[in-house]
C-alpha cells in the first residue's frame, strides 16, 4: 500500500507540469460549464419558495382538460366515471411523490431534468431514448393544444360579447394568442415565469367555479339523459378509450416535475424535496376543488348533451361566459410557457453543448420564436380539440405520468418482492399500461370522424 502511494507521489512529481496543465484546463471546463448552466433555463436560478411550486403545478396540472372533463363523464358514465377520476387523482398523486423524492437520493446530485433521471435508471443513452420522445410529444403537444384552446376561447369571447360583428376566422384568433408568447418566450427562466404562472393559476379555479357553478345556476335541464350517446356498441366502447385520454390528459403535470423542483434551494440539512412537497399537497387540494366540482355538476346538469368544452354548453348569461372564456385564455398563456420552459432547455442545451453555439441572446431569440411560429402553424391545420386531447392523452401522458415513474422506483429501489410499494408500482404500471393502449385507439377514431367534415384553415 505504502510502495503505491510513493510510486504515485513520484509519478506525480515527474508530471508536475502535465498535472498543472491538466488542472488548468479541468478548471477551465468547469467555469465553462457554470457558466452555460446558468445560462440554461432550468438550472440559471434556484431560489424559489415553496409557493412557487404550489402555482407552477397547478398551472401545470389544470389546464385546459379540465373544461373537458363533464364531456369525458358522459362518455364514462356514472360509476366508471367517477371511480377513474378519484383513481388517477390518487395515483398521480403518488407518483408525483415518487419524482419529487427521486430529485435527490444520490447525495450531492440533482436530477435537474426528466431525462437525467432516465439516463439515471435506464442508462445513458437508453434512459435517454426512452424519456425524451415521450417529454416532448407531452410539452410540445400541450403547447399545440393550447395554441387552439386560446385561439377558440378567444373566439368565444369575441362572439358572445359582439355578437352582431362580422364573423372572423379561428386562425386569426389563433395567431392573436400566439403574438402573446412571441413576447412572453423570452423570459429566462421558470423563476422569470412565476408572476405569469400565479395569474393563471388563479384563473384555473376561477374559470372552473364559473364552469360548475354557471351549471348548478342553469340547473338539471329538462331533457337530460346519463346513457351512452353514441348508438352502437363500437361508438360506446371507442367513446369510452377516448375519455380515458382526457382523463388521463388532465393529470400530465409530472412532465415539468423536476424541472420546478430544480428552481428551489437545496443544502444537505434542508433538501428541496421538502418545499417540493408541500407545494404539490396544495396544488393537488387546488385539483381537486378544480377538476371533482366541474366533472361531476357539469354531467349531472347536463348529461350526455354536455359538449367537449363546459363553457360550449353554457350560453348565459353572456357575460359571465364571457369572462370564463378569457380567464381560460390567461391560464392557457401561462400553461403554455410553463411546458414550453422545458422544451426551450431542451433546444437551447443541445446548440450549446453539442453543437457549441455560443450561449447568447441571438440564439436564444431565434429558437424561441421558430418554436412559437411552429406550435402556432400546428395548431392553425390540426385544431381538433377532443380528438387530440385523447389522442395524445394516451399516448404520451399515461407513460410520463401513471409508470414511468413507479418502473424507475423499481429499479432504482428495488423493493422487497410482494411488499406494498412492489404491488402499489406494478398496480399503477399496469393500470398505466393499459390507458396507454386503449385511449389513443378512440382518440384516433375521433380524429378521422371529424376530419371527414374538416376544410384546411377554415
Amino acid at each position: 500500500m505504502g510502495t503505491e502511494g510513493s510510486s504515485d507521489r513520484d509519478y506525480g512529481s515527474n508530471n508536475n507540469n502535465n498535472n498543472g496543465s491538466s488542472t488548468a484546463y479541468e478548471a477551465e471546463q468547469l467555469a465553462k460549464q457554470k457558466a452555460i448552466d446558468d445560462w440554461l433555463p432550468i438550472t440559471s436560478s434556484r431560489n424559489a419558495k415553496w409557493w412557487y411550486s404550489a402555482f407552477h403545478n397547478v398551472t401545470a396540472m389544470v389546464g385546459a382538460g379540465v373544461l373537458s372533463l363533464p364531456y369525458a363523464m358522459s362518455e364514462l358514465g356514472w360509476g366508471p366515471g367517477v371511480v377513474v377520476l378519484v383513481l388517477s387523482w390518487i395515483i398521480t398523486l403518488y407518483t408525483l411523490w415518487q419524482m419529487v423524492e427521486m430529485h435527490e437520493m444520490v447525495p450531492g446530485r440533482r436530477f435537474d431534468r426528466y431525462h437525467e433521471l432516465g439516463q439515471y435508471a435506464f442508462g445513458e443513452k437508453l434512459g435517454l431514448y426512452i424519456v425524451v420522445p415521450q417529454q416532448l410529444i407531452v410539452e410540445v403537444g400541450v403547447c399545440i393544444v393550447y395554441m387552439v384552446t386560446g385561439g377558440r376561447s378567444l373566439k368565444k369571447f369575441h362572439d358572445t360579447v359582439c355578437s352582431t360583428c362580422k364573423h372572423i376566422k379561428l386562425t386569426y384568433f389563433i395567431m392573436i394568442f400566439a403574438s402573446v408568447h412571441f413576447v412572453l418566450s423570452h423570459l429566462p427562466n421558470f423563476n422569470a415565469i412565476s408572476g405569469v404562472s400565479l395569474a393563471a393559476a388563479v384563473m384555473s379555479l376561477s374559470y372552473s367555479t364559473i364552469a360548475w357553478g354557471a351549471s348548478v345556476d342553469k340547473g338539471v335541464q329538462p331533457d337530460v339523459q346519463y346513457g351512452y350517446a353514441a348508438k352502437t356498441t363500437a361508438g360506446t366502447v371507442f367513446n369510452f378509450f377516448s375519455a380515458l385520454g382526457d382523463v388521463a390528459f388532465a393529470y400530465a403535470g409530472h412532465n415539468v416535475v423536476l424541472e420546478i423542483q430544480a428552481t428551489i434551494p437545496s443544502t444537505p440539512e434542508k433538501p428541496s424535496k421538502g418545499p417540493m412537497w408541500r407545494g404539490v399537497i396544495v396544488a393537488y387540494i387546488i385539483v381537486a376543488l378544480c377538476y371533482f366540482p366541474v366533472a361531476l355538476v357539469g354531467y349531472w346538469m347536463f348529461g350526455n348533451s354536455v359538449k367537449d368544452n363546459i363553457l360550449i354548453s353554457l350560453e348565459k348569461p353572456a357575460w359571465l361566459i364571457a369572462m370564463a372564456n378569457m380567464f381560460v385564455v390567461v391560464h392557457v398563456i401561462g400553461s403554455y410557457q410553463i411546458y414550453a420552459m422545458p422544451v426551450f432547455d431542451m433546444m437551447e442545451t443541445v446548440l450549446v453543448k453539442k453543437l457549441n453555439f455560443k450561449p447568447s441572446r441571438t440564439l436564444r431569440f431565434i429558437v424561441r420564436n421558430l418554436y412559437v411560429a411552429l406550435t402556432m402553424f400546428i395548431g392553425i391545420c390540426f385544431p381538433f380539440f377532443g380528438g387530440l386531447l385523447g389522442f395524445f392523452g394516451g399516448f404520451a401522458f399515461a407513460p410520463t405520468t401513471y409508470f414511468l415513474p413507479c418502473i424507475m422506483w423499481l429499479s432504482i429501489y428495488k423493493p422487497r418482492k410482494f411488499g406494498l410499494s412492489w404491488w402499489a408500482n406494478w398496480i399503477c404500471i399496469v393500470l398505466g399500461v393499459m390507458l396507454m393502449i386503449v385511449s389513443p385507439i378512440g382518440g384516433l377514431r375521433q380524429i378521422i370522424l371529424q376530419a371527414k367534415t374538416y376544410q384546411f384553415f377554415s
